[in-house]
């Protein structure tokens, strides 16, 4: 059985998507023609950091999905990758180099110029002088 600590934390784990990100997502449902579907957001291990970003448009959740709901767009986030999302924001940000989406993660100790590769608090070989560099994206 589960205490009231574990169940508060279950209650408050949740990621945020910005206007931006929201108008975003809800106009690529549009453009692809699947206005039902939602935003897979995931994180995998690789990239510069170790670990990577990843989204895909979904028709339905998965059992044990974290399912948010936010403006009338649904996000789905796997339980393993809702340890390292937990309390994120994901933006999406348009500049002279191109858009994209951008995730603000507190959990991140060191993230990749890149902006899709990071390095969580609970990720194997971290140390406190971690510095987030090797980065081969050119950032």
């Amino acid at each position: 059985m589960m205490d009231v600590q574990e169940i508060e934390q279950i209650q408050t784990e949740t990621v945020y998507l910005s206007d931006a990100a929201t108008a975003t997502v809800r106009n690529l449902l549009i453009q692809k023609n699947v206005p039902d579907y939602g935003l897979r957001v995931f994180v995998a291990g690789g990239g510069c950091s170790g670990m990577q970003y990843g989204m895909a448009l979904e028709a339905e959740a998965r059992n044990y999905d974290h399912v948010i709901e936010q403006d009338g767009v649904k996000v789905f986030i796997d339980p393993t990758s809702m340890m390292y999302l937990n309390q994120a924001t994901i933006d999406y940000v348009d500049s002279i180099m191109g858009g994209g989406f951008k995730i603000e993660n507190p959990n991140a100790v060191t993230s990749c110029g890149c902006g899709t590769s990071f390095k969580g608090k609970d990720s194997a070989g971290y140390s406190s002088e971690a510095s987030g560099g090797g980065c081969g994206c050119g950032g």
